[in-house]
């Protein structure tokens, strides 16, 4: 998970929303990546979704059946599907998001029956996921204002 704050750290410097995330198989980290919509203009630059790209290529599968997931933020709906439909085997996060949450702020799209279960681990280092989020959202009004 310090690896994905490291990540998410990346987006504040570049004046995107602080979401980080890595995927492990193996215990070695096989792809990162930060939020990057504003970079991108592309509402699909999520986080998680750019690491999914990344691991499938680097694995040369979609199937990431023995993968985790680190990310600083729930996952919104969009990046839940893709989690589920990778396959992947834990999904493990930082701070709710009460917007567009969909493990727990929201819905919950990780208890329906779908063929492929994934292990949910909420609310590691939700503090510092949290602080981060906290002081970038500041900064950007603070800028505005």
């Amino acid at each position: 998970m310090f690896e994905a704050l490291k990540e998410a750290k990346k987006a504040y410097e570049r004046l995107e929303v602080p979401v980080g995330c890595v995927i492990v198989k193996d215990n070695k980290v096989i792809a990162r990546a930060h939020n990057m919509r504003e970079s991108r203009q592309s509402s699909l630059a999520h986080a998680e979704i750019i690491a999914i790209e990344k691991a499938c290529k680097k694995l040369g599968t979609w199937r990431l059946e023995n993968c985790e997931i680190y990310v600083t933020l729930e996952p919104c709906l969009m990046c839940s599907g893709a989690i589920i439909n990778s396959r992947m085997k834990r999904l493990v996060y930082g701070a709710l998001e009460p917007k567009f949450g969909a493990h727990q702020s929201l819905t919950n799209v990780f208890e329906i029956n779908f063929n492929h279960k994934t292990e949910v681990l909420p609310n590691v280092l939700a503090k510092e996921s949290n602080e981060l989020l906290k002081s970038f959202f500041k900064k950007i009004r603070d800028e505005k204002n």
